[in-house]
């Protein structure tokens, strides 16, 4: 019995002598080491007096440093608010040119495709000699129109002088009455004035037919003179040629494919589809810039049209933008390109600051070393920047990043960004 507790007393002892000697280790100038030592035991530790303890966890609270964050200040500068659009490059006005009259072949092409042609040039030329024949027919019907006319004229003049005579003869006659001539002398010199008025008559009618022919004629040789000056094809408008299907020893037709086709004055159009939503921010005469495939740089262009009619089914509306230099432009060729919308100088402030929840925008600011929240009216992104309106004045200075992990009031220590507000 005395052995079990003689054994037990001796564990404990051990048990004890290790709990102190990690107490030494661990912490030397914890209260129960420093017990042991005034009461029972001698422990040489280097425990400082508490009045330097003290002072020394001041100066380690006084060393932590309020969290560095990323800052940009806002800056004036200039805005443009700009509209993204493609579409194909059209001839914003085509004059297709055919042949006027049918029946005859082309024997000469005066143009090509691209080349640059004035109003009233010739284009191509077709076989004259078919309607060449034709006028000298109406030649020479108009020239035997023309002795019928004579002739009868000249027919006119001799039973006018025959209805004289016979008129003179029977007035003669009816003076001496039956005492001189007997009745039937009368009567015969009456019907030969009734003849001769009526062969008089019939010249007249003969003269009237001759000059209708006469007439005619004329009428004829109008068509074909006109006939003859359509057999040169010539350009309706002057401007570009953007394509020729007139081919040497084809057959020209009224009702075929046009035989040229010209981009007048040269002008060409981007014809842009814009969601309906866009189409009340655009408007005639604003500026815009252009991409051209294969063509280096951007090309200036302005809004010309902008279509008053959305379509049902995409809900989208045409916009013409006129290309102010053709140069490399093809029709049909897919082009994109940036129109300006609005321009004005504002606030500006990095877009990665912004913090947007619904309609509702919302900027952390940096006054005195303290995070402020503050509510603006964002504006035009461009890039990286954003636009403030209203809630930033220039100067101040904004949390550029991890603004989300920041509370208002909270202390911290500024670091210029390098995405400036600028």
């Amino acid at each position: 019995m005395m052995r079990r507790t003689a054994v037990r007393l001796i564990v404990l002892l051990a048990i004890l002598g290790l709990g102190l000697s990690a107490g030494l280790e661990f912490a030397p100038c914890s209260p129960p080491i420093a017990y042991l030592e005034k009461n029972a035991f001698h422990i040489p530790t280097t425990c400082p007096p508490p009045a330097v303890a003290a002072a020394t966890a001041a100066d380690i609270v006084r060393e932590v440093e309020p969290p560095a964050i990323s800052v940009a200040t806002a800056r004036s500068r200039h805005f443009v608010d700009r509209l993204f659009v493609s579409g194909t490059l059209v001839a914003r006005e085509e004059a297709e040119v055919s042949s006027r009259i049918d029946g005859v072949s082309i024997i000469e092409i005066d143009a090509e495709d691209g080349d640059l042609v004035k109003a009233g040039q010739v284009l191509a030329r077709l076989d004259k000699t078919q309607l060449e024949a034709q006028l000298a027919q109406n030649d020479a019907a108009t020239a035997r129109a023309d002795a019928a006319i004579a002739q009868a004229k000249s027919l006119i003049v001799q039973s006018q002088a025959q209805v004289s005579q016979a008129s003179d003869d029977f007035d003669r006659a009816k003076r001496l009455g039956g005492n001189v001539m007997s009745v039937a002398q009368i009567e015969q010199r009456e019907t030969t004035l009734k003849t001769s008025n009526a062969q008089l008559a019939g010249a007249e009618n003969a003269l009237s037919v001759y000059e209708a022919d006469r007439q005619s004629r004329n009428a004829e040789r109008q068509e074909l003179q006109v006939r003859l000056s359509r057999a040169d094809v010539v350009a309706p408008v002057s401007g570009i040629v953007s394509r020729r299907t007139a081919k040497l020893g084809a057959s020209a037709s009224t009702a075929g494919e046009p035989l040229f086709r010209i981009i007048r004055d040269g002008a060409i159009d981007l014809e842009a589809e814009v969601a309906e939503q866009a189409l009340p921010k655009l408007a005639a005469g604003m500026a815009a810039r252009l991409k051209l495939p294969g063509v280096a740089g951007e090309v200036a262009a302005r809004v010309r049209l902008v279509n008053q009619e959305v379509d049902k089914a995409s809900r989208t509306g045409k916009v013409r933008i006129a290309l102010l230099d053709v140069t490399g432009a093809r029709l049909g060729a897919f082009a994109s390109g940036e129109v300006d919308l609005v321009e004005r100088q504002g606030v500006a402030a990095p877009a990665s600051a912004l913090k947007i929840d619904g309609e509702n925008a919302e900027l952390m600011v940096v006054r005195d070393g303290r995070v402020e929240a503050r509510r603006v009216e964002a504006g035009i992104v461009e890039g990286a920047t954003v636009e403030i309106r209203d809630g930033l004045a220039e100067g101040e200075t904004v949390v550029a990043r991890a603004a989300a992990f920041l509370r208002p009031g909270d202390r911290v220590r500024p670091l210029p960004d390098n995405v400036s507000g600028g």
